[in-house]
């Protein structure tokens, strides 16, 4: 058995080699939300919103399923590569260890939105509310490992990215006729309602100590497969789904304004992820997709019925269609998204891009 003072060593000699990794690291990264950048925490839980089967990953460089509702990586894995660190792990993975943590940590939930209401039929998933509960968690953890200096100095450099808002409406207010929020709210009010609570989650992780915080909107939830079969007789998008969309974005925009303008200080950077979407979704050609309605898997009319399975329609080449499922987009479509992330006019992102946030962070 090692003695006391050997054992305080091996502590002391870890502190370091730790310390020294957070020195040379890239900046962490951190993201919360929804399917559109869950990297595999539903993988851990007892919920039939999961993506840890074929087709998905049939594309990822394991050629596995991850749990990313993807044909291969997502949009944190692209941002990920983009800023030169190693793609984050979900918070639930077992491997989230030691130096791994410093590399930033992945808390989103397939199925979950602004609201705790949402994806309830997903039965156990980690909502928005939780999410914020384990980045404390996250952060009680590392201070045991490098101390709460460094940790706090990790989290103000980071990174951050949410997406929330889809869910909202596709699987809350407007998941069956009638629904609970229908009846409660009026559309627009219901949008301003839930701007306030989202409102209330970005000073939540302002308060946690997030100071770069990407947020996007939601894309074109109108013309995804899943609607286009439930809602399209020609192949037009579902004209309200686009109208919640149309009154949720500029709102948001408003509302993150509101917040940089009372912190003084552009913590938050709007991400105009629908006119991303909106490029390719009205004109997939220029981009160099076949179509922008068909779902590579999935089955019925684009595709866009049920669950993307082994025994769905499956496209050969994944690069030539938009979206991947019925709601997701493919790894081409991501990374195009991730391209106006990363250097897009302030028409996509406001007040400014990824390329321009790390120039200037660099110089601090």
């Amino acid at each position: 058995m090692a003695s006391p003072l050997v054992t305080s060593l091996w502590a002391v000699l870890n502190l370091i080699v730790l310390g020294l990794g957070l020195a040379e690291a890239r900046r962490a990264f951190f993201v919360f939300g929804d399917s559109l950048v869950d990297n595999g925490n539903n993988n851990y839980l007892v919920t039939t919103a999961r993506a840890d089967s074929p087709p998905y990953g049939i594309d990822y460089p394991t050629h596995r399923a991850t749990g990313r509702f993807s044909n291969g990586l997502n949009i944190p894995d692209i941002i990920s590569e983009k800023i030169g660190s190693e793609a984050t792990l979900p918070y639930l993975s077992p491997e989230l260890t030691g130096q791994k943590l410093l590399v930033g940590a992945n808390f989103a939930s397939a199925g979950i939105g602004i609201l705790n209401d949402t994806g309830i039929q997903f039965v156990n998933i980690i909502h928005i509310s939780q999410q914020l509960e384990y980045f404390q968690q996250y952060q009680q953890r590392v201070t045991a490992i490098i101390g709460a200096d460094q940790t706090k100095k990790l989290i103000s450099q980071a990174l951050v990215l949410i997406t929330l808002g889809g869910n909202d409406f596709v699987n809350n207010y407007y998941l069956v006729p009638y629904s609970a929020r229908s009846r409660q709210y009026s559309l627009p009010d219901y949008v301003r309602f839930i701007i306030s609570e989202y409102r209330k989650v970005l000073m939540r992780l302002y308060d946690l100590g997030a100071r770069r915080v990407i947020v996007t909107g939601t894309g074109p939830l109108g013309c995804v497969p899943a609607e286009l079969a439930q809602r399209s007789r020609n192949g037009e998008c579902a004209v309200e789904l686009q109208r919640a969309a149309g009154l949720f974005n500029p709102q948001l925009v408003e509302m993150i304004n509101g917040l940089n303008s009372n912190i003084g200080s552009n913590v938050f950077i709007a991400a105009n992820t629908n006119q991303m979407h909106l490029d390719f979704v009205n004109n997939p050609r220029a981009y160099g997709f076949v179509t922008s309605k068909i779902a590579c898997c999935g089955q019925g009319p684009y595709n866009g019925v049920g669950l993307c399975t082994v025994i769905s329609n499956l496209c050969p080449n994944r690069d030539l269609y938009a979206f991947w499922d019925p709601y997701h987009p493919s790894e081409k479509a991501n990374r195009l998204i991730v391209q106006q992330i990363m250097g897009g006019s302030t028409q996509y992102m406001h007040p400014m891009n990824l390329s321009t946030i790390l120039a200037l962070d660099s110089k601090l």
